[in-house]
């Protein structure tokens, strides 16, 4: 998981005229699906019962998020991807696709041409491979947009479950920076993933 995953930028331009996918089937009876203000609840419930999961790593699991602020959250998140800034999804299980087990995006925040990715799973649902699958149909739907060249994955140098997923999934790491720690057991060091279009 990384910190990026819950909360949309509205700071950046859009990245591209197109869209990406609302629906991305994956592989292992889950999907990625755009984010809705309807999904406000079922967000909502799977933080609150992943903070203790997802507080090493992720600023905005401090505290338990009111349903108020879900709903903020959702909604910002439709309007960001009307923008065309950043693209929320939740992940959902095949056989029950009301239920959020994990969230993920894609952020406009690292400048012209580029994507980020983020995510997190839920405890019950680590270790199936859906982060990665979930990364995998991120970034193949990402560098399919008209302008855009590269996609990259930020994650702190301790969280070594999360840089798994872009080095199976064959990202090169590019550098090391320093960061803010922002989460409590985050290093300061934060590697920077890269997966760029090829021709």
């Amino acid at each position: 998981m990384n910190h990026t995953a819950d909360v949309p930028d509205t700071g950046p331009r859009p990245v591209s005229a197109a869209r990406p996918p609302e629906l991305l089937p994956l592989p292992l009876g889950a999907s990625l699906r755009r984010r809705r203000v309807a999904d406000a609840a079922a967000l909502n419930e799977a933080v609150r019962a992943n903070l203790e999961h997802l507080r090493p790593w992720m600023p905005w699991a401090k505290a338990a998020p009111s349903m108020e602020h879900s709903i903020e959250m959702s909604r910002a998140g439709e309007e960001v991807w009307d923008a065309g800034t950043d693209f929320m999804y939740v992940l959902a299980p095949d056989a029950d696709p009301g239920e959020v087990i994990g969230a993920f995006g894609l952020h406009g925040r690292i400048g012209p041409g580029a994507l980020e990715i983020g995510y997190w799973v839920g405890v019950g649902h680590t270790g199936r491979g859906l982060a990665t699958e979930g990364a995998r149909a991120l970034a193949e739907a990402a560098l399919a947009l008209p302008g855009v060249e590269r996609v990259e994955i930020h994650c702190d140098e301790a969280n070594t479950a999360s840089a798994a997923v872009p080095r199976k999934l064959g990202f090169r790491l590019d550098r090391v920076d320093e960061a803010l720690v922002t989460a409590p057991s985050e290093t300061g060091r934060k590697l920077i993933w890269v997966m760029e279009h090829t021709a």
